[in-house]
C-alpha cells in the first residue's frame, strides 16, 4: 500500500478541529511502557498525539508523509518532526520505548511497518495502535448523523474506513496482546464546531473532489436545528491494539 494522502487539503481544518486524546491513555501507555526514553508517533499529522506523549517521555519522534500536516504541527521541545511514511528514519535499532499509531494504521503498509516496528523497539517495548469512529451526541441528533455518516458520505469512505469503525478487531496484529483501556474522547462543541469537523473527514473531502459540492454545506440547517445555539457533548469511544514486542 502506497501512502494514501486523504488529509493534506485540509491539514490547517484538521489541526484546529480534531478532537483531543485524552490524558489517561498517554498515563497508562507510560506506565505500561519498559521505559520512558524515547516514543515513536508514526503518521502523526499535526503531532496531536505526539505533544501528550512528550509530557511522558523525554523524547517523542513524530513521522508523517504529508508535508501539508507536518507545516501544521504544533511544535515542542521535545517533539522531533520527521517526513515519513511507516519507517522511523535517524532511530537507533532497540532503542524505542513506545511506538504509536493514533487513528493511522489502517493506512499503513503493514509489511514496512511491523518490521519497522520490531526493529526500533527495545526488548519488552510496547506497540499501541488506536482510533475512533463514529461520534455520540443526542438520540435525537444521532441517528441524523449516522444518515449522513452512511448513506450521504457513505459510498466516498476508502476501504480501510472499516477498521476504524470495528477498532481494529480484524486489523492484522501478531504480536502478543495487553487490552486496550477502555476511555473516551469527549468535547464540548457548538454545531458549527462540528460542521467544522465533519469537514475532516476523509469521505467528505472525496465527496467534494469527485462531486465538486461540499455535502457539509446541505446538512448543516438541519444539524444547527437540532443542535440548538448552545454547545453540547459529543463522546467517542476509543479502540484499539496494545502488544509487547521482542
Amino acid at each position: 500500500m502506497s501512502f494514501q494522502d486523504h488529509f493534506s487539503t485540509k491539514a490547517a481544518v484538521y489541526a484546529k478541529a480534531r478532537p483531543t486524546y485524552p490524558p489517561a491513555l498517554f498515563t497508562e501507555l507510560a506506565r505500561l511502557a519498559p521505559g520512558r526514553s524515547l516514543a515513536w508517533d508514526c503518521g502523526s499529522g499535526n503531532g496531536q498525539a505526539a505533544v501528550a506523549l512528550a509530557e511522558h517521555f523525554e523524547r517523542v519522534v513524530a513521522t508523517e508523509p504529508s508535508a501539508a500536516q507536518l507545516a501544521a504541527a504544533t511544535a515542542h521541545p521535545r517533539v522531533t518532526y520527521v517526513q515519513s511514511a511507516e519507517l522511523a528514519p535517524g532511530v537507533a535499532d532497540h532503542t524505542a520505548d513506545l511506538v504509536t499509531a493514533a487513528q493511522a494504521a489502517h493506512w499503513f503498509d503493514l509489511k514496512i511497518f511491523y518490521p519497522e516496528v520490531r526493529r526500533v523497539l527495545r526488548p519488552g517495548g510496547l506497540l499501541a495502535l488506536w482510533n475512533y469512529a463514529i461520534c455520540r451526541v443526542d438520540p435525537a441528533i444521532d441517528p441524523v448523523l449516522q444518515h449522513f455518516y452512511t448513506d450521504v458520505v457513505g459510498p466516498y469512505w476508502p476501504p480501510e474506513r472499516k477498521h476504524a469503525e470495528n477498532g481494529y478487531r480484524e486489523f492484522a496484529f501478531p504480536f502478543p496482546e495487553i487490552p486496550f483501556p477502555k476511555l473516551e474522547l469527549v468535547v464540548e462543541w457548538k454545531a458549527e464546531d462540528f460542521a467544522t469537523y465533519l469537514r475532516t473527514w476523509s469521505s467528505v473531502t472525496r465527496y467534494t473532489a469527485a462531486r465538486g459540492i461540499d455535502p457539509v454545506v446541505g446538512f448543516e440547517p438541519q444539524l444547527a436545528k437540532l443542535w440548538g445555539p448552545g454547545p453540547r457533548r459529543v463522546m467517542w469511544p476509543l479502540g484499539g491494539r496494545l502488544g509487547r514486542v521482542g
